[in-house]
């Protein structure tokens, strides 16, 4: 949780951010009330304990208290007070907000009333005759402390949730999408954040169906009807679950409803709401919301025995696959996750926010160092032995690596080969490489460098004990220097929008979807294999920039977009496998796995020796032997599509 500091009266508070209807004199209250609530708490429900347990004694007695027992109560109150504390603090019923109070929260308020009364009347039957508590009045107090503070808790949520008072906000209405009843409970969750400013009064079906009610709130329509809907109503915000609607029924709903100046919001599903506390993370519709294929949840059964109580090794920690992998590695419970990288403002971005936000015996390690160091990772390796290694770090940037050839062979095979013939040497389990579709029949010196990589590490791991796999996943959505960024830039400039050609597509997947895949892969792989995730349809370069128009709430055509050309490594369509590849389905129906060509080890070792004698040398050199190593590099045909895009076709027959 975030949280602010405001100093009050010379005062140091920590808190919750300050609510916006909270100003002046009524702000020092409300933190010293924020900071002592729970003795507040306590106190008040000490004054409610004494209180009906008087009453009890009124009622078993029938209106008149006799002397003796009025002594009873003086000498027990202190006894049943203190129990019912003591009690009600162990059971946490004071460490939840009133105004987010749910039927467990009544069970758990009668299950602790219960188990007070039940030790008084233990202590009372054990205790002497002077100290005796009417019994009666004891059971009536258990039934009236259930039904005292049930009420108490239910009118305050009643009150946040329900009554229209003049003096108080009144909340906007709101419709959610959806007709079932986890829909409607997560409704009611929504009306139960008053920070929302927001009231759901209806649901609205994606299909038409009968009218249905639950509780106090019923299907008003259809998603067809939503326009007139939302004017019916005064609505100006319309909630769609998480993962609910598919990419043109999201875009079509926003759409429709831009004109009437209405915000569409996602919201998590019922599960994760209920894990989210009292804060609701609601959002805006992303990108990612508009992929034309729903997003992938991969199985991640066999991940945790690959990974729990381990030694991980991650390189490129500071980038935007690496430190997604270390993100979701650490959910898994290794022993220790080595951090591997030479980006010291990332890697310490990355190391602050797993130190932050996860809780658990995992060692986290950020180790600052240059994969091209043969030394450094020796050490690095036989230092910390991990078991398993992902080799995430590499340089990505198309336009960059080709005007720095020598650079990018450094890295991306240098870089590689000393990572794998290190993870061999200390006995490492197992090693996963992160590569690219522009490894396959690659235009680009970034390409064509993975390409080479991924054949040493195959090659590499036919002679060695260590299992090398090797990840192929197209390009990732909001990763550092994608296209997506550079939209936004451009959209939040005014335009215009720069695409090379309108014929151009993609596979696009997200950041946590490419680190699933990579950490899925190595629970899978046995040795040997390229996995791949079924990617869908390639996506228009152009069809996504209208979608970031339109995410901006601009009209279609008030960005404009402007055609470049396609620029030096470029191609227009994206392949996943090479033709010669053999293809086939894997345990999880969305991951496919291609059996490279054979590769002889001592002809990519001589290979790869002969790219790096020339990787300081000059650009055209580089590339030449580039051209002799990997025979379709470079090559474009007419329509800018690679040579070899013949498998195009048959890629399309294996992954759709």
């Amino acid at each position: 949780m975030i949280q602010s500091k405001k100093m009050m009266d010379g005062k140091d508070f920590t808190t919750d951010p300050l609510p916006t209807n909270i100003v002046g004199a009524s702000e020092t209250a409300y933190y010293l009330v924020k900071r002592y609530r729970l003795p507040l708490i306590m106190l008040f429900h000490v004054g409610v304990f004494a209180a009906v347990f008087y009453a009890s004694l009124v009622v078993r007695f029938e209106s008149w208290v006799p002397s003796h027992a009025q002594n009873h109560f003086w000498l027990g109150m202190p006894l049943v007070v203190s129990v019912q504390l003591l009690v009600f603090y162990v059971m946490k019923n004071f460490h939840g907000w009133w105004r987010y109070v749910t039927f467990a929260d009544l069970v758990s308020v009668a299950q602790s009333s219960a188990i007070a009364t039940l030790v008084v009347l233990a202590i009372d039957y054990l205790a002497i005759d002077d100290f005796q508590i009417s019994r009666g009045a004891v059971l009536i107090d258990c039934a009236f402390t259930i039904l005292t503070l049930s009420a108490l808790r239910s009118v305050w949520r009643f009150w946040d949730e329900r009554l229209p008072v003049k003096q108080r906000v009144r909340r906007r209405p709101a419709l959610m999408l959806g007709s079932s009843p986890d829909v409607a409970k997560l409704a009611h969750l929504v009306n139960s954040r008053p920070s929302l400013n927001c009231r759901v009064i209806g649901l609205v079906s994606k299909q038409k169906v009968r009218s249905t009610r639950f509780s106090d709130i019923s299907v008003l329509g259809h998603l067809g009807e939503m326009s007139a809907l939302c004017k019916k109503h005064g609505v100006q915000t319309v909630y769609v679950p998480a993962g609910s609607l598919e990419a043109k029924a999201m875009r079509d709903l926003i759409d429709s409803t831009r004109e009437d100046n209405v915000q569409v919001n996602v919201v998590p599903e019922l599960n994760r709401m209920l894990e989210g506390g009292t804060r609701i993370p609601v959002r805006e519709v992303r990108v990612e919301d508009l992929l034309r294929r729903a997003p992938v949840e991969l199985d991640q059964i066999a991940i945790r025995d690959m990974v729990a109580g381990k030694t991980i090794l991650v390189t490129g920690a500071g980038g935007s696959i690496g430190s997604e992998l270390c993100r979701q590695l650490i959910d898994f419970g290794p022993d220790r996750i080595v951090m591997l990288g030479r980006g010291e403002n990332r890697l310490y971005q990355i190391n602050r926010e797993l130190c932050r936000d996860f809780e658990g015996s995992t060692e986290v390690l950020p180790v600052l160092a240059n994969i091209t160091d043969r030394r450094r990772v020796a050490e690095v390796m036989s230092t910390h032995r991990p078991v398993v290694v992902f080799h995430a770090a590499a340089h990505k940037h198309v336009p960059l690596t080709e005007g720095n050839a020598g650079e990018a062979v450094i890295n991306n095979v240098l870089g590689t080969k000393i990572v794998a013939d290190m993870a061999s040497e200390y006995g490492v389990e197992k090693f996963v490489m992160v590569s690219t579709d522009k490894a396959v029949n690659p235009t680009s010196l970034m390409g064509c460098t993975k390409q080479i990589a991924e054949r040493y590490c195959l090659a590499l791991g036919a002679q060695s004990k260590t299992k090398y796999v090797v990840t192929r996943f197209g390009n990732v959505l909001g990763s550092a220097g994608s296209v997506v960024p550079l939209f936004k830039e451009q959209i939040s400039r005014g335009g215009p929008i720069t695409i090379t050609d309108p014929r151009m597509t993609r596979f696009f997947m997200t950041i946590p979807e490419a680190a699933q895949l990579v950490v899925q892969a190595g629970s899978m792989g046995r040795g040997g294999e390229i996995f791949v995730l079924e990617m869908g349809e390639p996506v228009l370069i152009q069809d996504l920039a209208k979608d970031m128009i339109r995410l901006g709430g601009l009209p279609a055509n008030s960005i404009d977009i402007v055609y470049t050309g396609i620029r030096p490594g470029e191609k227009l369509y994206e392949e996943l496998y090479y033709g010669d590849e053999q293809s086939l389905p894997t345990a999880h129906e969305k991951i496919l796995t291609a059996f490279h060509r054979e590769f002889s080890l001592q002809e990519t070792i001589e290979s790869v020796d002969e790219l790096l004698n020339l990787a300081y040398g000059s650009d055209a050199a580089i590339r030449m032997c580039l051209k002799k190593l990997v025979p379709e590099f470079g090559a474009i045909e007419a329509d800018g599509s690679a040579v070899g895009s013949e498998s195009q076709s048959s890629l399309h027959t294996v992954v759709f």
